[in-house]
């Protein structure tokens, strides 16, 4: 029997045969671009891109490159942690116009959360219409439960992490809203691209490391990405039934059982971890949600972060190994080398997937860091107080009597000053800052204090600090301590490096763009990560001053893209 060709089943028919997504959502721009993928390697530095691609250990990576610009100087934020570091990406602008310090820092206006976090962010009153004062935390510590890779969001499958499993009564408080809670897609002060595109009708989707990360949905109600995916990486290690890494490594039973307490604390743990995001991502691409559960379209824009790399810069794994590198030249460790090796492979599964659903031509790939790791060199590397606590104290120790409660490191309970390769201070009193600076000084070398930033030499970069009624901004350090290049504040046995600093190896990222159609360039003149933001605009053909960053701070799009 004939069947008879309707309409409807034509349409259906030929719906059939275009690449998921492609004929939900047209951005109407010159240059094809309908899809941007971004993706930051956590860690990754610009003489890590350009080791892997001479030596032959990162083929997807170097393949990306032969259709991409390189931008050798690029600079990731001032300071170099992750949640400052994913701000500029996402908003075009800096802490001076998003308000994000670190993902622990203070704020001279907003109140303590009702109940105290799960790090330690001590629960307290909120008085209406005065400001109130009190550290600031978006991480794992506002997770329901911080050990559930999924933060307890009620009735949640394993990995499950999501805006449900934030728990309201953690967060800080407005005192000039009624005492409402802040949630972290309104603690970012300026909007992202991902409320842009959501905007002009573009489906987006975005995973990272904390359910907190739903920063990047601000501001608003929280629903600009459509579809967030944040597993919770602080959380205790189980088995992932049903998940192998594209390495062929079976998670479902623990690859590491020696290091069971979080997934950054083993170099392969860390990589079943990563995993489930990449399994995200391929499954976005398959036109699906990040589970893979239901049809949903291909984002306009989305993208998740690695982990791996940055554990493999800073780890040492008790009985296993020590990460790193050999040497000041960047040669890296057999463990780092192992967590490049993963990363480069799970990007080409991803390039891999675009090319089988007739993507590639219409997806933008942008590779990047939020931050890079410090230092390179291990000779450099010299923890205080270290170990043993006989390498000296930390700036905070030397002015804990000139800062607030929940800042200071006396406080037993509480979650201490804001201190990796840098140092971070908010005193109880601004008018205290010059004596403060004075012990500082006066310190210095058991400090291990390289420069100190504060009034004029701040306010280059950033605000003054104060309150809003005297004209200043609520969030600036009053005094801000970069240390001589290779210290961290750290006790830890654990570590050989950290990020959040000022210093080179902190700041200095890779940043490649990549699409087919691309001639491979190499920019060597600085740009920043900030600009990343108006590029994915441009992109896809969306005026890059929807960016309130971008109009606050004079952000360009990079230089030397053929998007037009």
């Amino acid at each position: 029997m004939t069947k008879k060709l309707t309409t409807a089943s034509i349409a259906l028919s030929v719906a059939a045969l275009m690449p998921p997504g492609s004929y939900s959502q047209q951005f109407h721009n010159a240059n094809g671009i309908q899809h941007v993928l971004l993706i930051s390697i956590d860690g990754m530095h610009a003489l890590d891109y350009q080791n892997c691609v001479a030596a032959g250990t990162c083929p997807n990576l170097a393949a990306l490159g032969k259709t991409g610009i390189s931008y050798t100087r690029a600079s990731t934020s001032l300071p170099s942690d992750s949640f400052p570091g994913l701000s500029n990406m996402i908003t075009g602008g800096t802490p001076r116009s998003h308000g994000v310090f670190y993902d622990v820092a203070y704020d001279r206006v907003l109140a303590p959360p009702q109940n105290t976090t799960g790090n330690g962010v001590a629960g307290g009153v909120c008085t209406p219409g005065k400001a109130n004062g009190t550290t600031t935390e978006f991480d794992e510590g506002i997770d329901i439960n911080q050990t559930l890779l999924n933060g307890g969001a009620p009735g949640a499958g394993l990995t499950e992490g999501s805006v449900k499993s934030i728990d309201v009564t953690r967060l800080e408080r407005d005192p000039y809203t009624g005492c409402s809670p802040i949630y972290p897609w309104n603690f970012i002060r300026t909007n992202t691209i991902f409320g842009v595109i959501h905007g002009e009708g573009g489906y987006t989707a975005w995973s990272d490391k904390h359910p907190a990360y739903t920063t990047v949905s601000g501001p608003g109600d929280g629903t600009n990405v459509d579809d967030f995916y944040g597993p919770e990486i602080n959380s205790n290690v189980v088995a992932l039934p049903g998940v192998t890494t594209v390495t062929g490594v079976s998670c479902a039973t623990i690859v590491d059982p020696t290091q069971p307490g979080a997934w950054t604390n083993s170099f392969q743990n860390i990589q079943c971890y990563d995993t489930i995001k990449v399994n995200a991502i391929v499954n976005e691409i398959d036109g699906k949600n990040h589970d893979g559960t239901k049809p949903t379209k291909v984002p306009a824009l989305f993208g998740m972060n690695f982990q791996a790399v940055s554990v493999g810069e800073k780890l040492i794994e008790p009985n296993i190994g020590t990460g790193g590198y050999l040497d000041a030249a960047g040669t890296p460790t057999q463990f780092l080398q192992g967590e490049i090796q993963f990363v480069d492979a799970a990007i080409g599964q991803m390039v891999a997937e675009l090319k089988k659903q007739n993507l590639s031509d219409s997806t933008l790939m942008i590779v990047t860091a939020k931050h890079g790791q410090s230092p390179i060199d291990p000779n450099r590397f010299f923890p205080i107080p270290g170990p043993d606590g006989n390498n000296g104290e930390s700036p905070a120790t030397w002015i804990a009597a000139y800062l607030p409660w929940s800042e200071s490191p006396l406080n037993p309970t509480g979650i201490g000053p804001t201190e990796d390769d840098i140092s971070q201070l908010w005193l109880s009193s601004s008018a205290d800052t010059s004596t403060a600076v004075a012990l500082l000084e006066a310190n210095a070398k058991s400090a291990g204090i390289g420069e100190i930033f504060y009034g004029p030499s701040l306010t280059t970069m950033f605000n003054a600090p104060g309150l809003p009624s005297a004209g200043g901004d609520s969030r600036t350090p009053d005094i801000i301590v970069a240390p001589n290049v290779g210290v961290v504040y750290t006790g830890s046995s654990m570590k050989l490096s950290e990020h959040g600093g000022f210093a080179h190896d902190d700041t200095n990222v890779m940043l490649l763009l990549s699409n087919p159609s691309f001639t491979a360039a190499s920019w060597n003149t600085g740009v920043e990560t900030a600009q990343v933001a108006p590029t994915i605009l441009q992109a896809l053909g969306i005026s890059t001053s929807e960016l309130q960053g971008v109009q606050m701070e004079g952000t360009v799009v990079l230089p030397s893209t053929p998007l037009k």
